[in-house]
């Protein structure tokens, strides 16, 4: 697969979490019709907290905890926005 990397970060996030978000612009297909593939990730002590993805054969999903959930993509922004709403939300902080 042909991608381009938009988006690398990893940070702390306050309560000792640590985010990292990764983002790939990649041809337009029926597994990535948005023409993007991410992982947006918000974990502590090796544990998943929260992570946003869009693997092939599942589509836009969110894993919290134990519990998967479909997604429904609308932007990039909006992806971003949501992800960093539900740390400060499941963490308590404001990062």
């Amino acid at each position: 697969m042909n991608a381009t990397l938009r988006l690398r970060r990893k940070f702390a996030w306050p309560g000792g979490y640590v985010v990292e978000m990764i983002i790939w612009e990649v041809p337009q297909s029926r597994h990535h019709p948005d023409g993007l593939k991410y992982r947006l990730y918000c974990g502590k002590d090796g544990r998943c907290l929260v992570r946003y993805d869009n693997e092939v054969g599942k589509g836009s999903h969110i894993h919290c905890g134990d519990t998967e959930v479909p997604y429904r993509f609308t932007t990039l922004d909006q992806l971003l926005a949501d992800f960093l709403g539900d740390v400060a939300r499941l963490t308590g902080e404001q990062g």
